[in-house]
């Protein structure tokens, strides 16, 4: 993150005072929920993805800014809802907001940031901009039920839940790097590049998550290790790990997820045999490969500064703890 931070620091401590300005809400509840989440620890690749394309593609403007705190503003609704799906306790190792405020207060402050963030958009005056942001929070949402629907599935396939992965997560980090590109006025060919290397990075990122589940301690992850398999979520190393496994095995597993409570020896199983198929090391691979191919099309720019601090921030994808 070095060399991002060095072209957009003062950016990003000025995304987070838009952050409080946007929050500002007669309903008190909405302002402690929402600082609350944003103030949380959270990396803000997404917003830093937007501003260093914008300035890749040449940005000079001051419309950056208010469109980074968008693209946060919307990840986070994002985040308030999923936590309630998905009974989640913790939230970049604190409690999550459903915790502490209820899953009531989370799903409607949740609804408050996206229509905040829609009322943001119009108000920044750029129809594409608001096209490609809409756009993408519509494929999100159908990307949270392709989730649910997939629940539990063993059956499941690689090239299934990467679409599922690309509309649950990537697509954000792809829209905010075509945002970008559209806020540079870039040419199409140039948007396109952007849009593609964000889908890739936030494929990564998405992978990479799915591994720390099984690895990373508490404190590392920041949410609870093992949720994902207590909620039926199905990633990738345990498709992996299903592929190459036994039928006796695969009975296990399901058995496993199949239960609505995992006791502690219920994940040391499946940790075990996701460990013995190399389903982290699967995984990890994959997503290394998708940050490789996410640096193709950045080769039509110039080597700049702002483009060296993009490959790093992806690379940085595929070396996080967290």
């Amino acid at each position: 993150m070095h060399a991002a931070l060095a072209l957009i620091g003062e950016d990003l401590k000025n995304v987070e005072l838009q952050f409080k300005e946007d929050l500002q809400s007669d309903v008190p509840l909405i302002r402690k929920v929402g600082e609350y989440v944003l103030s949380s620890g959270g990396k803000r690749i997404r917003p830093a993805l937007l501003l260093l394309a914008a300035k890749l593609c040449g940005y000079q403007g001051d419309r950056h800014v208010p469109l980074a705190s968008v693209i946060e503003f919307i990840h986070t609704a994002t985040l308030l809802h999923d936590d309630v799906v998905d009974n989640a306790n913790l939230r970049r190792g604190i409690a999550s907001a459903n915790t502490l405020w209820g899953n009531e207060a989370s799903v409607l402050v949740g609804d408050f940031l996206f229509s905040k963030s829609f009322s943001l958009m119009v108000a920044n005056g750029d129809l594409k901009v608001l096209q490609v942001l809409s756009n993408a929070t519509t494929i999100i949402a159908e990307g949270e039920v392709l989730q649910l629907v997939c629940t539990s599935d063993l059956d499941l396939n690689e090239e299934r839940y990467i679409e599922v992965v690309k509309c649950k997560t990537a697509i954000l980090l792809s829209a905010a790097c075509q945002a970008g590109a559209v806020l540079g006025k870039a040419f199409p060919e140039r948007e396109d590049a952007l849009r593609d290397f964000g889908m890739g990075l936030g494929i990564a990122f998405q992978l990479m998550d799915d591994t720390l589940d099984y690895v990373a301690s508490e404190e590392q992850f920041g949410k609870s290790i093992g949720h994902d398999l207590e909620e039926g979520k199905i990633t990738l190393p345990l498709i992996h790990t299903l592929k190459q496994c036994t039928p006796d095995e695969r009975s296990k597993i399901a058995d496993v997820i199949e239960k609505d409570l995992l006791e502690k020896e219920d994940f040391q199983t499946v940790f075990d045999l996701v460990h013995k198929y190399g389903g982290i090391d699967y995984t990890i691979a994959a997503a290394k490969e998708y940050i490789v191919r996410s640096k193709v099309p950045l080769e039509i720019f110039e080597d700049s500064q702002e483009k060296a601090a993009l490959i790093d921030l992806a690379d940085y994808v595929v070396t996080r703890e967290r």
